[in-house]
């Protein structure tokens, strides 16, 4: 493994562990040990710490013994100058308590009324934690196959068209994306907003958070899979570590520049199985074992990056795209039209009215031209009406 990579994950479970114990340690000064907490709808507790150690947090108190008992212990020194071995071990325990220590963090950050974020400069409110219900709605597509697979990225793309890129040919290949993280404040979700894209859970475009540590939302999710379909018990970690990487077909796309929080939350996901593909140049991790294929992986053409994932990660995508000059696929059905984007409104309950269809040579076409024949329709209808 990378003497980069290892040393940048444990620098970051350092970070994030450290941050934990401080939010833990006011929290309890000033609520109390006994001030109990759960994430919306689920009976999983803190998930991912279920999943993997079978240890209920229901307290304050509960994370500090987690972070004493289940955190701590797997955080060691970063690898110094003058030794060089192979750190795999290391790295992949200081990115599972990185999770750890992540999902402690959004747990207090829920007490305090601080998640889901609201952004009123984008006049967006974050999704925030995924509950059990969402699991049991999307969980059967995404291990019976026919949603073949789900992407966290983080970050943000190289400019707004190409985030549009990445996320039309996602939903055309039927994906789920969970977006969080930031690039110098820049990121994936403002990219698409600015670009007119409408998300949420019924285009499958679904913005997390805008940092980093967002992205145990995706994590923990994924990480109760095993429990809800596979029939697991928490702390059954090595089985529900395998049936992640053979059943939930995840991945992570870092766009931008990478840091230590990152490569830490990138090691908590190739405990999972999910391998991490980014679009700078970086070190890579090839040796299979921990995932099906490359562990970390790099591509730096933007019209390759999303063929690239779904080849690392060992999706198989048969797409049917009928010969049109649009985007199509089943994320698309969810998208609506907005009343300030409409112009005449007919049919329904507004107006009596019917649909003409005439088919015409592709080449006669013009995508994204409506032209308007009738009496005066400027004049009898107001836009909006």
């Amino acid at each position: 493994m990378s003497k980069a990579i290892a040393t940048g994950a444990i620098l970051g479970s350092q970070y994030y562990v450290k941050q934990a114990e401080a939010l833990v340690e006011k929290a309890i000064s000033e609520k109390g040990a006994d001030f109990a907490f759960e994430f919306p709808d689920t009976g999983y507790f803190l998930p991912q710490m279920f999943a993997m150690t079978g240890f209920e947090v229901r307290t304050l108190g509960d994370m500090k013994t987690a972070l004493e008992q289940h955190v701590k212990p797997l955080v060691t020194d970063a690898p110094t100058e003058a030794l060089f071995i192979p750190y795999l071990g290391e790295a992949l325990d200081a990115g599972m308590a990185a999770l750890f220590a992540q999902e402690i963090i959004m747990a207090i950050r829920y007490i305090y009324g601080q998640e889901p974020v609201k952004d009123d400069s984008i006049g967006l409110t974050y999704h925030g934690f995924i509950s059990d219900t969402i699991l049991r709605n999307l969980g059967i597509q995404l291990v019976d196959g026919s949603m073949p697979g789900y992407v966290c990225i983080i970050g943000a793309a190289n400019d707004d068209d190409h985030a549009l890129e990445i996320a039309r040919e996602l939903q055309q290949k039927n994906i789920l994306t969970l977006m969080c993280g930031n690039v110098n404040g820049d990121s994936m979700t403002k990219q698409l907003l600015r670009k007119g894209v409408q998300l949420g859970w019924d285009t499958r475009l679904v913005p997390l958070g805008p940092e980093v540590e967002h992205a145990i939302y995706a994590l923990n999710w994924a990480a109760r899979a095993g429990i809800t379909f596979g029939g697991m018990k928490g702390g059954d970690f090595k089985k529900i570590l395998k049936y992640s990487k053979d059943k939930v077909f995840a991945f992570a796309m870092v766009l931008g520049p990478l840091n230590d929080r990152i490569w830490t939350t990138g090691a908590g996901a190739i405990n999972m199985g999910f391998p991490a593909i980014a679009n700078t140049d970086i070190p890579v991790i090839h040796p299979t074992g921990v995932t099906i294929y490359e562990e970390v992986e790099k591509e730096l053409d933007p019209k390759k990056i999303v063929e690239r994932c779904i080849e690392v990660r060992g999706l198989k995508i048969t797409v049917s795209k009928p010969p049109i000059p649009v985007a199509f696929g089943p994320a698309f059905e969810g998208e609506r039209i907005r009343k300030e984007d409409m112009h005449i409104e007919f049919g329904g309950q507004r107006t009596p009215a019917f649909e003409w269809l005439r088919t015409a040579a592709l080449d006669k076409v013009e995508d994204g031209k409506v032209e308007i024949v009738g009496n005066d329709p400027e004049g009898r209808y107001q836009k909006g009406g």
